[in-house]
């Protein structure tokens, strides 16, 4: 590639030639804008190097095509090329391009309005890039077009009214992936030769005014208005859509009925009105839609029973009813689809017996009914298919688990019979499923014993067998295949030893045995599950001491061995030496400071030695000796003590001696580290001009002290154009420490002057604060200390707080994705769950608030202020009642009664309301001018009507649903009024763990 001056040089002469007319250069004008436009690209892959300007014609270059009649450009076709740039100037001199496509390459900046002075371009694709800005609107000069693809961009505000004012040519719209806001264009019923219309997955609102709009583009074949902000009624009259094939309307916030002439669009293949607000029956003219293959209604209000008209539209591939109120039951002429590949009705009212006919759906491969009332047995014919996923959970189902085919053991990845009134064996050849991953025959009756043929499966991820009834042994083998990661055998009555063999589980996450009859020792097997996270073996006839390798487990978050028979020790590592009373209470000796009953070692007895056993020999062998004593009562007696008197006299001899010589060696360390912190003292004085501690004296933790620093450049550090923020308790100011820019710090000014003060107390607070070490944690550097004044030196994140990240969002920053929220709600969960297990007493937070989770430069969460609260004895009503203030909506409710005792649980109210606030992008109280917006009942009360996703923040762009919804669901449970209904932070931790886990592969649309 040239140097940039030969390019202006270059670009220079175009200009030139330009204004010299079309003869000068007419030849040369597509090379020289040709490479124009290329010294704004970067092409890592240099697959641009066959352009050069020393060529007379560009018709040869790679990705360029010609016109044989006049040799100039007509085709210029970049996509996925890998390049990146800008689209700059050059192109508009290309006066006979017809098409332009760039798709699919990482090209940023906004569009050049230039492109618009190309008369006679017919396609424009500039999709999948990071362009961003607006869109031009010059672009409504262009008549000739045909084809307009700017999707999956990052192209924000209001689309020009005007931008489709000239649009007769116009046949494919795409404006689909971008950050597009406002009303959709009034211009664009002009557009009536336009068959594709796609502006999905942007943040358009208004009602589309269907009736006289949308509805007059006849010539549509597909209108995808899918994930944006419209609302309203849609109207009849589409019936006037002869062509169309496709309408996707889901995931807006549509109201009313479907349009009752929805059946007379007679080519329409695929429907999906999903995640709205509609209502009432569905329409019976849909039952004229021959050839649809695609119908989802999930997630509305849909009412009335289940359309047994439907069994007539035998091209249906895919049925999604999930989510309604449909009631009835289904017909037997449900067998009659024998397209259906994909079935779920789940979340209804649906009763009755499940059709045997749909085993006649023989390309049926997923069936979902869950949470329904459907009764009866399951149909044999059903395992006797290909599917893939059977999903019958939360009915009332009652018989037995039907036998299997060796069709079903090929294909079948998830099983899910739990909640129901089965009753029976577990089939043994269930353990011949090859390709399983998820089982769940939890909640029913069937006192079977485990089949050994568990051990079997290859593949299996999740089994879940709680309160089934199970009777017998744990089969030795059920870890054989070594991929399980979720065990839970709780609620059975299942008796024997654990065995020894649940070493094998190497990848177990979770293993959930408690509430059943077992006995026998921990095994020391379980000290090989390396990644353990919790472990539940309360309730049962567990015995012997806990085994000491078990404090090896590093990753282990739960653990509760209550009511069982042990005795002795806790293991000295991992979680153990912080359980709570709650984990161990019920044992018969388990030495801990928090249980009240006696402490119990299990080892072996002393040997005791009967001196009276051996008493004839002894006297025979004195006889002969001639060896007797005499007393002057005129007995005899035996000179020696018993050997049980003798070891008792030595052991408490012993014990005497080492209580006398702990307490010297006590008293002499105390003189030691009295003596080492005088000493210590005594030398970080004498290196400043004063020793007082008026004259504040700074303290690192992982340096020397420096008070030169602090002394000569405190007052520029604490000025208000280093402030960074403030809360509660204090305001935080940037430093860099010695004048190091490399070393950035941020330094927190207390609130707490006359509160504190006695170094001594304030030294030991925070340097139990600083061993406080976690990944998402803010670590505490060091301090600094005057009566009048205390100062806490951190670390520095450069991205700032996520409050600011979330609610004062500059407009060129982009917002946060699902998966970087996710990250930010799991980094600090197991953040306050580390504060709150891992240390003793538990650290509570007190404050946990987005101002209070700082976000370093890769977007991880950073907990700061933790132990403020611990710190700030003396917290006065000033404070208290600023906490309330200061944070509106995050404060547990308890807090406001002085009489309950604050503990970790207003730590995980705090966490709840910040889940939701993340999820929703909208604060946990909102003032309106009549009402007032209470962010945990919003979202309580959408959820309890089934409308629970459209709270969600329609910045974040797209999501998992099946992510979002549990994580909803678990804020609500973390915001209970009442605090022992909420889960511990450990437990939140697992929760979301297990939440962001894969769950096999499953056929969402086709």
């Amino acid at each position: 590639m040239k140097s940039s001056t030969a390019i202006m040089a270059l670009f220079s002469v175009f200009v030139v030639a330009g204004c010299l007319g079309e003869e000068t250069l007419q030849l040369n004008d597509d090379i020289l804008g040709l490479i124009v436009f290329k010294s704004a690209i970067k092409d890592p892959l240099m697959h641009l190097d066959s352009w050069s300007e020393d060529d007379t014609s560009p018709c040869a270059w790679n990705f360029i095509t010609c016109n044989n009649a006049n040799g100039r450009v007509t085709q210029i076709l970049l996509n996925g090329l890998n390049l990146s740039g800008k689209i700059g100037r050059g192109l508009e001199k290309l006066q006979f391009l017809k098409v332009l496509s760039l798709s699919s390459n990482n090209l940023t900046g906004s569009i050049n309005p230039e492109l618009a002075l190309i008369n006679g371009l017919e396609k424009l694709n500039l999709s999948q890039n990071s362009l961003s800005g607006i869109i031009p609107t010059s672009l409504a000069n262009m008549s000739s077009l045909q084809f307009l693809d700017l999707s999956m961009n990052s192209l924000s505000g209001p689309v020009p009214d005007n931008l489709f004012e000239n649009c007769f040519s116009l046949r494919f719209v795409s404006l689909s992936g971008n950050l597009l806001e406002g009303p959709i264009p009034s211009t664009l019923t002009k557009c009536t030769s336009l068959n594709h219309l796609n502006i999905s997955n942007n943040h358009f609102s208004g009602n589309p005014s269907f009736t006289l709009g949308i509805w007059s583009l006849t010539r549509l074949r597909t209108l995808d208005l899918s994930v944006n902000q419209l609302s309203g009624t849609v109207t009849n009259g589409i019936a006037v859509l002869h062509n169309l094939k496709e309408l996707f309307l889901h995931g807006n916030h549509f109201t009313g009925s479907l349009p009752a002439d929805i059946g007379f669009c007679p080519h329409l293949s695929r429907l999906d009105f999903s995640f709205n607000r509609f209502s009432g029956e569905i329409p019976g003219s849909m039952q004229r839609l021959k050839v649809l293959n695609f119908l989802s209604l999930s997630n509305n209000l849909f009412t009335g029973d289940f359309p047994s008209w439907i069994s007539n539209m035998n091209n249906l591939e895919y049925i999604d009813f999930s989510e309604n109120a449909f009631m009835g039951s289904l017909p037997m002429s449900m067998g009659d689809l024998k397209s259906l590949k994909f079935l779920s009705l789940s979340n209804n009212k649906l009763t009755g017996n499940i059709p045997k006919s749909l085993a006649y759906c023989t390309s049926l491969s997923i069936i979902r009914l869950m949470g329904n009332s459907f009764n009866g047995s399951i149909p044999e014919g059903l395992f006797d298919m290909g599917l893939k996923e059977m999903d019958f959970s939360r009915n009332q189902i009652t018989g037995s688990i039907p036998p299997a085919s060796r069709r079903l053991f090929e294909s079948l990845q998830v099983l899910d019979l739990s909640g129901n009134n089965l009753t029976g064996e577990i089939p043994a050849e269930m353990g011949l499923f090859s390709r399983l991953s998820y089982m769940n025959l939890s909640g029913n009756y069937l006192e079977s014993r485990m089949p050994p043929e568990f051990g079997y499966f290859q593949n299996l991820t999740v089994l879940d067998l709680r309160n089934s009834g199970l009777i017998g042994s744990i089969p030795g083998n059920i870890c054989d295949s070594g991929s399980l990661a979720i065990l839970q055998l709780d609620g059975n009555l299942l008796t024997g030893p654990i065995p020894e063999e649940i070493g094998n589980c190497s990848s177990l996450n979770l293993l959930s045995l408690s509430h059943n009859n077992l006995s026998g020792s921990i095994p020391k097997s379980i000290s090989l599950l390396k990644k353990l996270e919790v472990l539940k073996l309360e309730v049962n006839q567990l015995s012997g001491e806990i085994p000491q390798e078990l404090g090896k487990l590093e990753n282990l978050l739960i653990v509760n061995i209550s009511y069982n028979r042990l005795v002795g020790r806790l293991p000295a590592g991992s979680i153990f030496p912080n359980l709570d009373e709650s984990a161990m209470e019920g044992n018969l000796g388990i030495c801990s400071p928090l249980l009240k009953g006696p402490c119990k070692l299990d080892v072996p007895k002393p040997l005791v030695l009967d001196p009276y056993s051996y008493g004839n020999q002894i006297g025979d062998q004195n006889r002969r000796n001639g060896h007797s004593e005499s007393t002057r009562d005129g007995f005899t007696h035996h000179r020696f003590l018993s050997v049980s008197a003798l070891v008792a006299i030595s052991a408490s001899v012993v014990i005497a001696l080492g209580v006398i010589l702990i307490s010297l060696l006590n008293a002499s360390v105390r003189r030691r580290i009295a003596f080492v912190e005088n000493a210590l003292e005594s030398m970080c004085s004498s290196s400043t001009r004063s020793g007082s501690l008026a004259a504040g004296k700074l303290i690192l933790f992982d340096a020397k002290s420096s008070p030169d620093w602090i002394r000569t450049s405190l007052e520029s550090i604490l000025h208000k154009a280093s402030e960074i923020g403030s809360g509660l308790f204090g305001t935080v100011y940037k430093a860099s420490l010695g004048g190091d820019e490399r070393r950035i710090v941020a330094i927190k000014k207390l609130i707490t002057a006359n509160i504190l003060q006695h170094q001594e107390e304030f030294d030991r607070e925070v340097r139990v604060l600083g061993k406080v070490r976690h990944p998402n944690l803010i670590p505490l550097r060091g301090y600094y200390w005057t009566p009048q004044m205390q100062l806490l030196v951190s670390d520095y994140t450069p991205e700032g707080s996520l409050q600011s990240r979330l609610h004062e969002r500059p407009p060129m920053t982009p917002p946060l994705s699902w998966s970087i929220r996710f990250k930010i709600v799991l980094g600090t969960a197991k953040g306050l769950a580390h504060l709150h297990h891992s240390s003793c007493p538990p650290i509570v937070h007190y404050n946990v608030k987005p101002s209070n989770i700082l976000l370093d430069e890769n977007l991880n969460p950073k907990i700061s202020d933790f132990g403020l609260a611990r710190l700030v004895t003396k917290l006065d009503k000033h404070i208290l009642s600023n906490r309330f203030q200061s944070a509106p909506g995050y404060v547990a409710p308890e807090l406001a009664c002085q009489s309950l005792r604050v503990n970790e649980k207003c730590d995980v109210y705090g966490f709840g309301v910040l889940i939701l606030e993340l999820v929703t992008g909208r604060r946990p109280v909102e003032y309106g001018e009549d009402n007032v917006m209470i962010l945990a009942d919003h979202v309580r009360a959408l959820l309890e009507q089934g409308n629970a996703l459209d709270c969600v923040d329609p910045n974040m762009g797209k999501y998992p649903e099946d992510e979002v919804l549990p994580v909803l669901k678990l804020a609500l449970v973390c915001t209970s009024q009442i605090p022992s209904s909420r889960p511990s932070m450990a437990e939140v931790g697992k929760i979301l763990q297990v939440i962001n886990t894969p769950v096999p592969q499953r056929m969402e649309g086709f």
